[in-house]
């Protein structure tokens, strides 16, 4: 998941509410910006869109892997994706990788033909979890800055369409049909069966992983200091930004798996 840093900011500000001036003649959605030079000259970010690419040309090891599993409605779950995974990726998109599953301490069973879910925070938190999954599945590289709106809003639920029209060009129908559909179903199956396969298996959420391990340091160390985290498992040369992952800062709200 990587939007050139104009985008990222763009989307932060936006979420606390602030006016952004876009070029008046730019007809694509964000994550179309850097999609060619004619949308990246009429968008106004054909500076940061060639920043971006050479920045990837000059990366010299794989990026760090984070995955987070969580749950739309927790309130630690919320705090920790927009509070501390956001910004990390915001200054080490180009060194990191984001993974969201959306499931949690939901529980999966089969009714007929079907997956129905009960999830922790009730019937609301069962249909995020599943907007957010379609997200993923539908808008690309938008579907993290779409998150990030929802979760960053007074009422996840109803800002997802707003979120959603402004950070893509997939209608909100689309979106609907995926999470009423077999689509949405077999999407939240996965995240099911991604978060059943956690080894160690999760307690709680928000849960991370790291290079797809999980240690009680390594959730420690992501809870308070993420970018600081991600800085010092990535191998190759370290970016500027990694400079400001020496400040901590301390999230341990979680939803626990009873």
């Amino acid at each position: 998941m990587e939007l050139p840093l104009l985008l990222i900011l763009t989307v932060w500000v936006n979420a606390r509410g602030v006016q952004s001036a876009l070029p008046p003649n730019c007809s694509y959605p964000p994550s179309q910006w850097c999609s060619s030079l004619d949308s990246a000259a009429q968008c106004g970010v054909l500076k940061q869109c060639l920043e971006r690419d050479f920045i990837r040309s000059r990366q010299t090891a794989e990026p760090v892997e984070v995955a987070l599993y969580y749950e739309s409605l927790c309130p630690g779950c919320r705090l920790f994706l927009v509070e501390m995974l956001f910004p990390s990726w915001i200054l080490a998109s180009g060194i990191m990788s984001v993974a969201l599953v959306p499931y949690g301490n939901a529980e999966e069973k089969v009714v007929g033909h079907k997956y129905v879910y009960q999830c922790q925070h009730g019937e609301q938190e069962c249909l995020g979890n599943t907007i957010e999954a379609c997200v993923m599945n539908m808008t690309g590289p938008a579907a993290f800055p779409i998150i990030f709106c929802m979760e960053s809003a007074a009422d996840v639920i109803k800002a997802a369409e707003s979120c959603v029209g402004v950070y893509s060009n997939v209608s909100w129908s689309s979106i609907m049909s995926c999470v009423k559909g077999d689509l949405g179903m077999q999407l939240m199956h996965q995240n099911a069966l991604m978060t059943a396969a956690l080894k160690p298996p999760h307690e709680y959420v928000p849960w991370v992983t790291i290079n797809g391990e999980h240690t009680d340091d390594l959730q420690k160390q992501a809870m308070s200091n993420l970018l600081g985290l991600v800085c010092n498992k990535y191998k190759g040369t370290k970016p500027d930004t990694c400079v400001m992952g020496q400040h901590s800062q301390h999230f341990r709200s979680y939803c626990h798996n009873n």
